[in-house]
């Protein structure tokens, strides 16, 4: 909590209406989790506060209120967030002096209605604050209307004090995040699997993050700022792990030994294993995927038992019943969409005729073909972040450059012509950097783009706008200079460049 002199407002914090049908066990657990998460939310983002109160209401004293309100939004077991207009002493004539001072605009030449509840002993009924209060506005208000009001007042008295407001916030509900164990969520960065991930934590299960690659550097980093958005703006009160697997020995592994119309589900069934690998780690009790009945051919019902069939944890998929506009709907709220939508699909795998209606004893026999010390092997391999911990910078820097020209690579030169004309790589084609950023969304999204300019500063960032477009782009790293050695190194890259350009090099 910083220290301030700035004065402080209240949000009156409910939790959950599940929480009253826990036992008092129970409830007192999930309580103290949800304060626990509750503050580690507000000092996330540097927030003024106290926190009072206990049982069914906590009060948040903050001198921002609005940006702790939306925050708290997002704190899963919470039921409402109540910005307090007024507080007043549990006094009748104190009680409707200050509800006359706050609400007089606020019901002006509208339909109102006051509603009032009390805890605790007083001389008075919660039906004589309605009346009262009700009396003193109704000069200001068009009529009072006790059935369609357009605005409500209400008085929440509790013991010496009342609590006078207008507008109550609608929390995200669900369980404390933390009170219902851990889950490993199976990632790609699509729609799918972040809205999974985000349903799952609103009951209450903490989750770490297994991502299987297929396609390279820049898809991780596609979908590490997925899982990050998950991990900063809803994740309060755990740091959750991004597991990141080089599928690539895996995937030849499989195409190598298994029929083609097998590929989609042995993957499906080769990532669930995975997840069970890596939850040793993880100290996770069950995966969590984003499939949904009938979205894809390896999702038919009789699939997924098949590839479940195999799996050494519980498979827990929250959007089985979804339709895709209904996970893009959430996708949008949540705040993952724009990424989401950015993430290059990886679809190679995908045969003409997939099979979609396995048995579990059919793929178990595909599996057999596999030799799965490659699978091990890549789980020893993994590298692991710490979402919440990792800067912007650490986000972005580590997948913007490359030290070596990938296969079938496209090669933009980004120098002066003055010094395209000296020497450029074989076959490149040579582009300003300015040019490049506003052209180079009509270049084909399937292929992967080495940029290079003489100190490979400006390429990077081009490189970085093209990602977040959805591009697999690098900045060759150390620039023109880097370059030339590397073809020193490499002379088969060098094929091809002309004999002034071998000299120069």
């Amino acid at each position: 909590m910083t220290v301030t002199d700035a004065p402080f407002s209240i949000l009156m914090v409910r939790p959950s209406a599940e929480f009253t049908l826990k036992s008092n066990r129970t409830r007192r657990r999930l309580q103290q989790e949800l304060v626990h998460n509750l503050t580690d939310a507000l000092e996330s983002h540097g927030l003024t506060y106290r926190i009072s109160g206990a049982w069914n209401t906590y009060f948040v004293e903050t001198t921002a209120p609005g940006e702790a309100a939306e925050v708290l939004r997002r704190v899963a077991g919470i039921g409402s967030i109540v910005p307090i207009e007024r507080v007043s002493r549990a006094d009748l004539d104190e009680i409707v002096r200050l509800g006359v001072e706050a609400f007089a605009e606020i019901v002006r030449g509208k339909r109102f209605a006051v509603r009032a509840r009390r805890t605790g002993n007083h001389p008075f009924r919660s039906r004589d604050v309605e009346v009262a209060l009700g009396a003193g506005l109704r000069p200001f208000a068009q009529k009072v209307d006790l059935t369609q009001p357009e605005v409500t007042v209400h008085v929440d008295i509790q013991d010496s004090r009342a609590f006078l407001y207008a507008d109550t916030l609608r929390g995200l509900g669900g369980l404390p995040i933390g009170s219902q164990g851990k889950a490993l969520v199976l990632i790609s960065g699509g729609f799918d699997s972040a809205v999974a991930a985000w349903l799952i934590m609103r009951r209450g299960v903490a989750v770490d993050y297994v991502f299987c690659n297929l396609g390279g550097k820049a898809y991780e980093r596609a979908v590490v700022q997925v899982a990050k958005v998950l991990a900063d703006n809803w994740s309060y009160g755990t740091h959750p792990r991004f597991y990141s697997v080089d599928f690539t020995d895996v995937v030849i592994e499989m195409r190598q030994k298994t029929r083609s119309s097998y590929w989609q589900i042995v993957l499906k069934r080769l990532m669930y294993q995975t997840g069970a690998l890596v939850a040793r780690r993880s100290g996770a009790v069950a995966v969590v995927t984003g499939e949904s009945i009938g979205q894809v051919s390896s999702q038919t019902l009789k699939n997924l038992a098949a590839i479940e069939a195999g799996s050494a944890l519980p498979v827990l998929r929250p959007l089985l019943t979804y339709d895709k506009e209904d996970i893009i709907h959430l996708a949008r709220r949540i705040g993952t969409a724009t990424l989401s939508e950015r993430v290059r699909e990886y679809c190679a795998l995908t045969p003409d005729h997939p099979v979609t209606g396995a048995s579990p004893e059919t793929l178990d026999r595909e599996m057999a073909k596999i030799d799965l010390a490659v699978l091990h092997q890549a789980v020893e391999r993994l590298e692991e972040y710490d979402l919440r911990s990792l800067s912007a910078s650490e986000v972005v820097l580590p997948y913007l450059f490359t030290e070596t020209v990938p296969d079938g690579a496209e090669i933009i030169d980004c120098q002066p012509e003055s010094a395209y004309r000296q020497w450029h790589y074989p076959g490149a084609r040579h582009m300003d950097p300015w040019d490049l950023l506003k052209q180079f969304h009509q270049l084909d999204r399937n292929r992967v783009y080495v940029l290079y300019c003489p100190q490979g500063l400006q390429t990077a960032y081009v490189a970085e706008v093209m990602q977040r477009a959805g591009y697999e782009a690098y900045s060759f790293k150390g620039g023109t200079p880097a370059l030339k050695a590397y073809c020193e190194n490499n002379p088969a890259a060098a094929v091809g460049a002309s004999d002034e350009t071998r000299e120069e090099t």
